[in-house]
């Protein structure tokens, strides 16, 4: 009986052997081993979960970094476009015009502006798609390997772009081919950061956590464009090769540096407070860990994450404000220097560019706001509500008020960036995260890929359609292109309108259940 015992053990732990799991199979990155090579020592887990968000936080603010450029670089391949709206209006020509020319062909033309509003869709679409198999695949695979190959492979999409300048290539379908496969690897960074930063951190002050993490987006945004207007006096091309070969490198440094979870580097976490096991929701009970253990190695289907609660409004209502956000990432800086005449003057190329960072500083203060805000009330989708009701008259007195001065233009357009992206970074970040390990997922944490992917991926889809219906309104009336931009915010607020009735019910009864505790009770310390 003993011997059919220990055989039984021994035939199991063959299997396991035979089978490990996605997480036991990683190793320790090279430069975690370098580190604790030099200090003698193992890492800490709070030293891993500081490296975590360091690494991630520089790899996705390059991501950003690439995709800002095409907006930069906009107004010079079009520089006549200005001409297609306001044909009656003049303007001047730029200090650099010399070395660049009149535009590049073939956007220089009457249709110019329709033909970059039309591989701005077709990057996003690609996004947009890539973004659902990027996380499926990522719940599957090492996504610090995952993660490595889609930033080298925008890094050379991104460069082959700019390649075009000194190639002199003028085909439309070449341009569009490049953005379309940039925008294939580009779909690989979101669900991978989010699912790494998820595994290492808990819900506990999980808003305001990812909200200052999440500051990557603007800051990626603001990078980007100081460096393609830096750069585009020496020519356009550069705009593009200096910010692909910055993410291809920062790639290298995610496969040398980044623990993608505890198990993966040996950290313990059980004696870790923060760590996802002790303050994460999806370990309630004791009764949960066998099935968890069980659950744990089964990927999340990508039809049982859209059946997960909450999912589906908060990915609807992203689809809205991402299609205001990013009709800003694209058009801003154009509005700025072919539209907005500021105290009556328009503003270079260069100039514009570097003004629109504003809308991204405000960005960073809108998601530190909204993810502290959420934490404070355990209120999601109240605070994302919140800031989209508040963005449309933002949206209007920009607008309305933004050509006066430098000075309103400058407040205007912070204010509006911080309701803007406050609600947007808070829904790709913390309500990821909390829906990747909702209590419905009995434990399982490799849905975080999955969840993130559907969220920010539906999201995309309508980044991917507030550029290219931009492209066509804005022929006719700006006024038009901002309306729209007020009504999609309008939207993305009341399709969270169950979701918020249901958190201030929530709220209510917990108000008059603890009034109806406290006149029950003798006095006593209350434990809520």
């Amino acid at each position: 009986m003993i011997l059919h015992l220990q055989l039984e053990s021994a035939n199991q732990y063959m299997g396991s052997m035979e089978e490990p799991s996605p997480e036991t199979n990683y190793t320790k990155p090279l430069g975690i081993r370098f580190i604790e090579y030099i200090k003698r020592s193992n890492i800490s887990y709070k030293t891993h979960q500081v490296i975590v968000l360091i690494v991630t936080f520089i790899a996705y603010a390059s991501y950003h970094a690439a995709r800002k450029t095409t907006s930069v670089v906009k107004s010079t391949l079009d520089p006549a476009s200005d001409e297609v709206s306001l044909n009656s209006l003049p303007w001047r020509r730029r200090p650099f015009s010399w070395i660049l020319g009149d535009g590049w062909a073939p956007f220089d033309g009457s249709d110019g502006t329709v033909l970059l509003g039309e591989i701005d869709v077709a990057f996003l679409a690609v996004y947009a798609i890539g973004m659902y198999f990027s996380g499926h695949l990522g719940d599957r695979i090492n996504l610090r390997i995952f993660l490595t190959i889609g930033m080298v492979g925008t890094g050379v999409f991104t460069s082959l772009f700019g390649i075009g300048y000194w190639g002199s290539i003028h085909s439309f379908y070449y341009y569009l081919a490049v953005q379309m496969l940039a925008g294939l690897f580009q779909s690989t960074g979101w669900p991978s950061v989010v699912a790494v930063v998820g595994n290492w951190f808990g819900k506990k002050k999980r808003g305001l956590i990812m909200g200052i993490w999440n500051a990557h987006t603007s800051v990626g945004n603001i990078t980007g464009s100081l460096v393609a207007s830096a750069l585009l006096q020496y020519g356009w091309g550069w705009s593009f090769v200096v910010p692909g070969l910055m993410i291809a490198t920062i790639g290298l440094v995610v496969f040398l540096f980044l623990p993608v979870t505890p198990e993966s580097v040996g950290v313990s976490e059980e004696d870790e407070s923060d760590s996802p096991k002790k303050s994460g929701a999806e370990v309630t009970a004791p009764l949960l860990i066998s099935s968890r253990a069980e659950v744990k190695d089964q990927p999340v289907g990508f039809i049982e994450a859209w059946k997960i609660p909450g999912v589906a409004p908060f990915a609807l209502c992203l689809f809205f404000s991402k299609l205001v956000a990013y009709t800003f990432l694209y058009w801003l800086p154009f509005y700025i220097s072919h539209i907005a005449a500021i105290d009556g003057q328009y503003l270079s190329d260069a100039a514009a560019g570097n003004l629109s960072t504003l809308f991204d500083v405000g960005g960073v203060l809108g998601g530190i706001l909204a993810g502290h805000i959420s934490d404070r009330l355990d209120a999601r989708a109240i605070t994302a509500a919140s800031f989209m009701y508040c963005a449309i008259p933002a949206l209007f007195f920009y607008r309305s008020y933004g050509s006066i001065s430098l000075t309103a233009n400058v407040i205007l357009m912070f204010i509006t960036g911080m309701f803007v992206n406050g609600p947007y970074a808070l829904i790709t970040t913390a309500v990821s995260a909390d829906l990747g390990t909702h209590s419905s997922l009995r434990g399982n944490s490799r849905a975080l890929a999955t969840v993130t992917a559907i969220i920010d991926g539906t999201g995309s889809v309508g980044a991917a359609i507030g550029p290219l219906l931009t492209g066509y309104i804005s022929a006719k009336s700006w006024s038009a292109v901002f309306t729209m931009l007020m009504g999609a915010a309008l939207i993305a607020g009341l399709l969270l309108t169950r979701l918020v009735v249901a958190e201030v019910t929530a709220k209510i009864e917990e108000s008059r259940s603890r009034r109806g505790s406290t006149s029950r009770s003798q006095p006593a310390v209350i434990d809520v």
